[in-house]
């Protein structure tokens, strides 16, 4: 129902080289992406790499042997990056049965393992998010609180959706901002993408309405319709969201193809909070995370991976319009051990 497509991959195990853990990075297919992309990406995780592999590393420094107290400072440094109690407890647990079984002789082996866990984790919720071609038009609503950064991130969902052949129109649903409409429509202009709007103050749910008519008349392929920011603790603004669903279930039960949550990176734990929130609320199929190109605390990643299991869509780790790219999970985790 909601284009999802799931890859299957092999994580690697202690059998594997113990050393490759630095350098280019093997299994990482550079054509994935924009050649440059993966550079991009490890440039963009610096801060978050600082406070994960570079700790540990500098921890690790002229160690000659593995022992359960190196485990609890480990602990402690992914804590500090918002990895998260649940995924923090998973990776040292696991690394202590690993140490018991003797699998863990230096910090060489320790790295490798470190980063055999965090890919574990990441790995359920690669779900790339795939137009169903069969739906016309396929209906991505983008939800989230104010400052996260979703008509940045829409502008560049229809920048990717236009690479990928698509025809793709905006909805400018976000009424209660005076700017909103007007930042839409730029980024309308800019990619050549029409975008169907109201004055400030109309109803967001007519305004989505009346673009899901316009899409299905012109056989548009993919229909982005953003959303006034709320917070997630205002049982009202919710509502408004949930007012928006019933319009358009109205047109056809199966929508929206797609609830996307955009989440700022940069506020850590809170993040999965608003995640919790939407997540209870509207039963999210898809999340976005922004601005990991500006924060230590890109560790929030994991700790929303393992608490709430959710696909992970796009991350974003740049200001630039093919800087919000697909998840994925491998590549994600070899740019936390590139030196």
């Amino acid at each position: 129902m909601f284009g999802i497509k799931k890859k299957k991959k092999s994580l690697g195990n202690s059998s594997e080289n113990p050393g490759n853990v630095s350098g280019r990075v093997e299994g990482v297919n550079p054509e994935a992406n924009a050649p440059d992309y993966f550079s991009r990406l490890i440039n963009g995780l610096s801060h978050t790499r600082g406070r994960i592999s570079g700790g540990i590393q500098a921890l690790a420094f002229g160690k000659k042997t593995i022992d359960a107290s190196f485990l609890e400072d480990i602990e402690t440094h992914l804590l500090s990056a918002d990895v998260g109690i649940e995924a923090s407890d998973q990776i040292i647990s696991n690394l202590k049965q690993r140490l018991n079984h003797k699998q863990l002789s230096d910090p060489t082996e320790l790295l490798h393992a470190l980063r055999v866990e965090l890919e574990m984790i990441l790995d359920p919720c690669e779900m790339p998010l795939h137009v169903n071609s069969s739906y016309k038009p396929f209906v991505i609503l983008i939800v989230g609180v104010n400052g996260v950064g979703k008509t940045t991130t829409i502008g560049k969902l229809a920048k990717y959706y236009q690479s990928k052949g698509e025809k793709v129109m905006l909805a400018a649903g976000d009424t209660f901002r005076a700017a909103a409409v007007e930042q839409l429509q730029i980024w309308g202009d800019d990619n050549g993408v029409p975008v169907v709007g109201q004055p400030t103050g109309a109803d967001s749910a007519s305004v989505i309405f009346d673009a899901y008519q316009s899409a299905k008349a012109k056989d548009v392929d993919v229909l982005i319709a953003d959303t006034a920011g709320r917070l997630h603790t205002k049982d009202n603004l919710m509502k408004e969201l949930e007012k928006i669903l019933r319009v358009l279930r109205k047109q056809n039960e199966r929508l929206p193809d797609e609830i996307l949550l955009v989440l700022d990176a940069t506020t850590g734990q809170n993040a999965l909070s608003q995640a919790k929130s939407f997540h209870s609320s509207m039963n999210l199929t898809g999340l976005a995370l922004t601005k990991l190109d500006g924060t230590a605390k890109g560790g929030v990643v994991f700790a929303i991976a393992k608490e709430l299991g959710l696909p992970i869509r796009f991350i974003g780790v740049g200001e630039q319009v093919d800087d919000l790219r697909p998840f994925e999970a491998h590549q994600f985790v070899a740019a936390l051990f590139v030196e």
